[in-house]
């Protein structure tokens, strides 16, 4: 090809130009590369601990081992090997129907036990927890360290003796109501307030929680319970599965800058939850205006039991919600510590009790990704070291201390 004097002249100028954009590209790489290798090695090397994880519901609805790469669910311990995990909360979830049809407790017993029987049956694998120096202690064996929780007061079933029973049992916090209204508080999910907050009985419950050393969840409550709950406690308090409503104003399942911060004041933590409908806005106005559409269509053809369920099912079956990435995650992850500093907020991934997931966060293998995208906005090893596991330790050790105390 023949190559005017022109047109030579512009290609041997311009080449110096190309040839930097292609080392900056590369530098670029390599440098990314790095970053991702740095993510990796501290997922191996930091204690990480995510407080809530539904997978005692799933595996109890359906059985399957846990103990290998399973086909199905978010965690088993080949991937949370893979991902860094060390310790988990293994979450006992009670579905709001058992607040008026019964069998919670029972329910919630059977869960734990089967907790119990995944250290019995696999105890290579996998050990249970009842404090943080437990945990602590057994950060390096090899095995997955599990801590039993409840998700739902409705398990108290109205007796507070129940508290004492589950706390011997090794429960370690109690998330005081899901998606409905129970006889402890009000519910964040449901239609109106039947309480104003917490019930005369949500009252004694936190201050047993208090003299017992268990840890008390407000993820779910509404705003009236939660200050109620703050104004009471006599311990730091946890959400141990929300993240921010700055981003999903629409949704009061997410805590607001106001009440994340009074959270920090009482020495309290956000575990940033990972479901897509909790972290990206158009995801969660995608999901907010499908559940109001659900509500007016069973209200107008008064649908119930299953075929309220069926109906539901069906509706998120077939609805597409926006994209999320891990980098939203790590999006709350900031504007929690932009708000209050690094000492209240921690993982908790609700992994195998929601559905939608961020791209990059598919599962428990998948914690380096998130460690990788707060690598690259500066993130220190100390930092992370606390958003990993040292923030949640301080509160649970400072719960257990608070109960010690009187």
């Amino acid at each position: 090809m023949y190559l005017g004097k022109a047109t030579l002249l512009q290609f041997v100028t311009l080449l110096p130009v190309a040839l930097s954009l292609h080392d900056a590209q590369a530098a670029g790489a390599d440098a990314d590369a790095e970053l991702r290798s740095r993510a990796q090695e501290l997922a191996q090397k930091l204690l990480l601990i995510d407080t809530h994880l539904d997978t005692p519901w799933e595996v109890h609805k359906k059985w399957y081992d846990i103990s290998v790469r399973a086909e199905k669910g978010q965690f088993d311990y080949v991937r949370a090997r893979q991902g860094g995990l060390n310790a988990a909360f293994m979450v006992a979830y009670i579905a709001p129907e058992y607040e008026e049809k019964g069998g919670a407790r029972a329910l919630a017993d059977q869960m734990i036990e089967e907790v119990k029987g995944y250290a019995q049956k696999w105890p290579e694998k996998f050990v249970l927890a009842a404090s943080p120096q437990e945990v602590r202690n057994q950060f390096g064996s090899g095995r997955i360290t599990l801590v039993h929780a409840i998700e739902n007061g409705s398990a108290l079933e109205d007796d507070l003796k129940n508290l004492k029973y589950f706390y011997d049992c090794g429960v370690r916090y109690m998330t005081l109501c899901h998606s409905k209204n129970n006889h402890l508080c009000d519910s964040s999910f449901d239609q109106g307030p039947k309480w104003h907050g917490l019930s005369p009985f949500g009252r004694q419950v936190v201050a047993e929680m208090n003299r017992l050393g268990m840890m008390i969840d407000v993820s779910h409550v509404s705003d009236d319970t939660f200050y109620q709950v703050i104004e009471l406690s006599k311990a730091p308090v946890v959400a141990t599965h929300s993240a921010c409503r700055h981003f999903t104003p629409l949704w009061q399942r997410n805590m607001s800058d106001e009440m994340i911060c009074d959270l920090a004041a009482k020495g309290g933590v956000i575990q940033i939850n990972f479901g897509s409908i909790f972290i990206n806005t158009a995801t969660n106005r995608e999901f907010v205006k499908l559940r109001e559409e659900i509500r007016q269509y069973v209200e107008a053809h008064n649908l119930q039991g299953d075929e309220e369920d069926n109906y539901t099912n069906q509706r998120f079956d077939q609805a597409k919600f926006s994209k999320a990435y891990v980098s939203q995650v790590a999006d709350h992850i900031d504007h929690v510590v932009k708000l209050v500093g690094i000492d209240h907020v921690g993982l908790g991934s609700d992994f195998d009790g929601v559905d939608q997931v961020p791209e990059g966060l598919q599962d428990v293998s998948a914690y380096p990704n998130l460690i990788y995208e707060l690598l690259k906005r500066g993130y220190s090893e100390e930092a992370l070291k606390k958003i990993c596991a040292e923030n949640s330790l301080r509160l649970w050790t400072e719960v257990s201390q608070a109960a010690g105390s009187r």
